[in-house]
C-alpha cells in the first residue's frame, strides 16, 4: 500500500506557534482603543451635542461672555449714541448683541476659529453675520496671508476676497502651536476626556439594559442536598415576595426565610463601581480644558474654592473677560476700518455682578490715593479722559 507522506493523519493536533510573545501579541491586539474623529463636524456632535458636560460649559462661557455690557470710546471720550453701538444693538434682522456674540462665542470654543461677515456697502456695515466654521476655509497666498476665504454649502462655493481696502470677513482664531492659519479649539483639548465621558455612559446604558443584576437571589438547600423546589412551594415563594417584599410600601421589609431557604445579596463589582469615578474624572477634565470651575457644574469631588461665589468670581476673572476682551478688539478694530476712525468696544466690567466686590474695592482704593491726579485715577480705572473744562 502506497503511503502519501504529505497526507495528516487523522486527529492529528494543527501545528501551533511556540512563540512566548504569542499570547500577548494577541490580547493586545484586542484591546486597542478607538478614538472619536478630531474633525470640527465630528467634535461638535459627540462633545457638544452628545455630551451633558461639554454642552454645558460652551453655554456657560458662550452665554456668559454674551451677556456682558459693552461701552463704546475713543481716545476723548465714551459715547453714549454712536453708529457702532446702532449696529451692535441689532446686527442683523434674526439676531440682537447677545444672540450674534453668543454664536461668534460658541464657534470659538467648539472649533477654535470664529466668523464674522460684514454686509453693505462702503462704511459702517449694515448687518454682521456669524458663519459656520466647519464651512469656511482659508485661501492663502504666496506670502502665507489669506487672499480669500471660500464659504461651502451642499456643493456650492461662495468666495469672500481679501484683496480689497477693507475685509469682508473677520477671522477670529484661537491659539495654535502648529497651524498658521486654524485655531485649536477647547473641545479639541478635550476630546479625549469626551470620548471616555461618552463611552461610560454607554457603557452604564448597556449594563441597564443587558446585564443589570438583581439585588439579590433566593437560594434553596433541602435536606437531601438538592436544590429544588416543588411546584406548589415555588408558587407560594412567589406569591409571598410579591405581596410581601415589593413595591415602595414594603421597602426595608425584612424577610422571613424557612428552614432551606437562604439569601444571598448580589451587587455590583469594584471593577463596575469604578466606571463611575472614571466618568466623574473625565467630566473634570472637560471642565478644565474649557476653564469652568466643576463646581459650577455640579460635578462632585471638586474643592478647590471655598464657595460658589468665588469659583464664578473666578470663572469671570480668569474664563470669560479674556475671551470677551480679545474678541471685542477684534471686532472693534475691524469695523473701525470699515468707518475710517478710530473706535473701541469693550466690556464694561462695572456692571458685572460677579466682580462687583473687587471693582468696589478697586474704586476706593484709587478714590483715597490723594497723590494721584484726577486725570491719573479715570485712566487707572479705564475711563476715557474729561473733555476741556469738564
Amino acid at each position: 500500500m502506497a503511503w502519501n507522506i504529505f497526507r495528516r493523519a487523522e486527529g492529528a493536533v494543527p501545528e501551533q506557534k511556540a512563540s512566548a510573545t504569542g499570547r500577548v501579541i494577541a490580547w493586545g491586539s484586542s484591546g486597542r482603543v478607538i478614538w472619536s474623529p478630531r474633525d470640527t463636524v465630528s467634535l461638535t456632535r459627540t462633545g457638544f451635542s452628545g455630551n451633558p458636560v461639554g454642552f454645558r460649559a460652551v453655554k456657560l462661557i458662550a452665554e456668559a461672555a454674551a451677556a456682558l455690557p459693552l461701552v463704546c470710546q475713543d481716545g476723548a471720550r465714551r459715547y453714549e449714541a454712536h453708529p457702532v453701538i446702532d449696529l451692535m444693538r441689532r446686527p442683523n434682522a434674526g439676531q440682537g448683541r447677545a444672540e450674534l456674540f453668543e454664536a461668534l462665542y460658541g464657534q470659538l470654543l467648539l472649533s477654535g476659529n470664529g466668523y464674522v461677515e460684514a454686509v453693505g456697502g462702503a462704511g459702517l456695515p449694515t448687518e454682521l453675520h456669524v458663519l459656520r466654521s466647519d464651512r469656511m476655509s482659508l485661501v492663502p497666498g504666496a506670502d502665507g496671508w489669506p487672499v480669500a476665504y471660500d464659504y461651502t454649502v451642499g456643493g456650492r462655493k461662495h468666495r469672500f476676497d481679501m484683496a480689497g481696502p477693507v475685509d469682508p470677513v473677520l477671522h477670529i482664531r484661537s491659539f495654535h502651536p502648529q497651524d498658521d492659519h486654524y485655531g485649536l479649539s477647547p473641545m479639541q483639548a478635550a476630546a479625549v476626556a469626551i470620548d471616555v465621558h461618552n463611552a461610560a455612559s454607554a457603557w452604564s446604558k448597556a449594563l441597564l439594559d443587558n446585564a443589570a443584576r438583581p439585588s439579590g437571589a433566593i437560594v434553596y438547600k433541602g435536606a437531601d442536598g438538592q436544590g429544588q423546589l416543588s411546584g406548589d412551594q415555588y408558587d407560594r415563594l412567589v406569591n409571598e415576595m410579591e405581596m410581601h417584599h415589593q413595591g415602595a410600601r414594603n421597602a426595608g421589609r425584612p424577610m422571613l426565610l424557612e428552614g432551606g431557604l437562604d439569601w444571598k445579596p448580589m451587587g455590583f463589582s469594584p471593577s463596575d463601581m469604578e466606571f463611575q469615578k472614571t466618568k466623574e474624572a473625565a467630566a473634570r477634565e472637560i471642565a478644565t480644558a474649557f476653564g469652568v470651575p466643576p463646581m459650577l457644574m455640579g460635578i462632585p469631588g471638586e474643592a478647590t474654592y471655598a464657595n460658589y461665589q468665588e469659583a464664578n468670581r473666578a470663572f469671570y476673572r480668569v474664563t470669560v473677560l479674556p475671551l470677551a476682551t480679545r474678541v471685542t478688539a477684534a471686532v472693534s478694530y475691524w469695523l473701525s476700518t470699515h468707518l475710517g476712525e478710530q473706535v473701541e468696544l469693550r466690556p464694561d466690567l462695572d456692571q458685572v455682578p460677579a466682580l462687583a466686590a473687587e471693582r468696589d474695592q478697586q474704586w476706593k482704593r484709587v478714590g483715597e490715593a490723594s497723590f494721584l491726579t484726577d486725570a491719573e485715577k479715570r485712566s487707572i480705572l479705564g475711563l476715557p479722559p474729561l473733555a476741556a473744562g469738564g
